[in-house]
C-alpha cells in the first residue's frame, strides 16, 4: 500500500529527490505501524495533545514534549522532504515514538509509554502542483495526490496560507470565495477522511464556503487567535468561530505574540512579547463564546528556528507589517515552548477552569475530532 501511494506521488510529477527520500524512509518503517487493539474505552482516559507545532524535531524537542506531559503532537509539515525527515527521525527513535495514522495507534503509543506524532499541512501547495502537473489542469492528478498524502499519514489539511492560491484566499483577503478547484479539493479531503483545517491562515469567505459544503463533518481551525481581542487579519472573527463550532469542530489557540498584541494600529512598532495572561484571555473567550468542548491547544511553537529567523514585512508577501512586526518572532512569555505547558494549566486553574474542562482542552477535544473523521 505504501509503495502504491509513493507511485501515485511519482506519477503526478513531484520531485524525484523527495520521492526517493520518502520511499526509503517509509519503506524502512513499513513494519512499525501499530495495530488498533486499544479499546474504545481508553478514549476517555486523559491524553495530552499538542494540537499544532512547527518546532524542529530533534532529541531536545522530545525532552520538551516529555516535560510538558504531552502524549501526541500534531507536527506541521511543509513538503515531501518534511514527511521523509519525520519518518527517518521516527525510525531512528522508534523505541520512543511512532507516527500514528489512527486514534488506535495514538492510544496504543500512549499505553506503551511512547510519544506519537500525527502529520498535517497548513496549505494545499502540493495539490496545486498536482493540479497543474500536466499541460491541462487535471482533477484526477489532484485526487491521486490527496490519496497519496493520506496514505503517507497526512491527516489534517489546510487550504491557503495567508495569500491567494487556486483554491481560494488566505487571511490577507477575507472577501475572496472558495473556487471551483477549492470545492473539488474540499470534497476530496472529506472523501479521504482527512480533517479540514480552515480559518487562521485561510480567509473568512473561503472558510465559510468550505464549511457550508461540509455538512455532517467536523471542521477545525488548528491554530489561531480571536480578532475580538486583537484585530489582526490573521485572527478569526467570532462569526467564523461560531460557524466552526456548529460543525462540531475545535479551535486551537496559538502562542505567537503578534496575534495577541500586533495589528494595524501598532504597524511599524517593535514587537511586544505577549503575557501569559493575555494568552489565557483567548482561551477564556473561546470557552465563553463556544463552550469548553470547542477549544484546544494549537500553540504553533517555532522552537529551534523561530528564535533566530527574522521577518522583514517589506520583503514578505505572506506577512505584511500589520500582521507580523519586523524582527524576531516572539512567543508568549512563560509559554515559549511545549515544556512550559504546566504554566498554562496552572493559569487556567487559577481562572476557575475545572478538571473536566482542562481535560477537554488539553486533548479530549482533539481526540474526539480525530476519531470522528479518521475512525477508531
Amino acid at each position: 500500500m505504501v509503495e502504491k501511494r509513493l507511485d501515485d506521488i511519482r506519477r503526478i510529477g513531484l520531485s524525484r529527490r523527495a520521492f526517493i527520500q520518502s520511499a526509503i524512509c517509509v519503506g524502512a518503517l513499513g513494519g512499525l505501524s501499530l495495530d488498533m487493539r486499544a479499546s474504545s474505552a481508553d478514549g476517555c482516559r486523559k491524553l495530552v495533545i499538542d494540537g499544532l507545532d512547527t518546532s524542529v524535531v530533534n532529541e531536545e524537542f522530545l525532552k520538551q514534549l516529555r516535560a510538558g506531559g504531552v502524549d501526541c503532537v500534531h507536527k506541521s509539515i511543509g513538503n515531501l522532504d518534511g514527511i521523509a525527515d519525520l519518518y527517518g527521525f521516527a525510525y531512528k527513535h522508534r523505541k520512543e515514538l511512532v507516527i500514528a495514522k489512527t486514534v488506535g495507534e495514538i492510544l496504543r503509543a500512549r499505553d506503551d509509554g511512547k510519544l506519537s506524532f500525527i502529520m498535517g499541512s497548513q496549505a494545499a501547495n502540493y495539490f496545486e502542483k498536482a493540479l497543474y502537473a500536466r499541460n491541462l489542469a487535471s482533477f484526477t492528478n489532484m485526487a491521486q495526490a490527496v490519496r497519496a498524502f493520506k496514505g503517507l499519514g497526512v491527516g489534517i489539511q489546510g487550504l491557503c496560507y495567508n495569500t491567494t492560491n487556486v483554491f481560494g484566499s488566505g487571511c490577507l483577503n477575507h472577501e475572496a470565495p472558495l473556487t471551483r478547484a477549492g470545492r473539488r479539493l474540499v470534497e476530496l479531503i472529506h472523501k479521504n477522511q482527512i480533517i479540514l483545517d480552515v480559518g487562521g491562515h485561510t480567509s473568512e469567505r473561503t472558510s465559510l464556503d468550505a464549511i457550508e459544503m461540509s455538512s455532517g463533518v467536523p471542521v477545525v481551525c488548528t491554530h489561531t487567535n480571536f480578532a475580538a481581542l486583537n484585530p489582526n487579519r490573521r485572527n478569526i472573527s467570532d462569526r467564523l468561530a461560531e460557524a466552526i463550532a456548529r460543525t462540531g469542530g475545535v479551535i486551537g489557540i496559538t502562542a505567537i505574540s503578534a496575534y495577541h498584541t500586533h495589528n494595524e494600529k501598532t504597524r511599524g512598532k517593535k514587537d511586544r512579547q505577549a503575557t501569559l495572561s493575555e494568552h489565557l484571555d483567548h482561551d477564556d473567550h473561546a470557552k465563553r463564546l463556544l463552550g469548553f468542548e470547542r477549544v484546544g491547544l494549537g500553540p504553533d511553537f517555532v522552537w529551534g528556528w523561530g528564535e533566530t529567523r527574522k521577518l522583514d514585512p517589506d520583503d514578505s508577501w505572506a506577512f505584511p507589517d500589520d500582521v507580523m512586526p519586523t524582527g524576531l518572532r516572539s512567543i508568549v512569555k512563560d509559554f515559549e515552548n511545549i515544556s512550559k505547558l504546566p504554566n498554562l494549566v496552572r493559569g487556567l486553574k487559577e481562572r476557575g477552569w475545572t478538571e473536566k474542562e482542562l481535560h477537554a482542552l488539553l486533548g479530549g477535544n482533539w481526540l474526539r475530532i480525530y476519531k470522528q473523521v479518521w475512525g477508531s
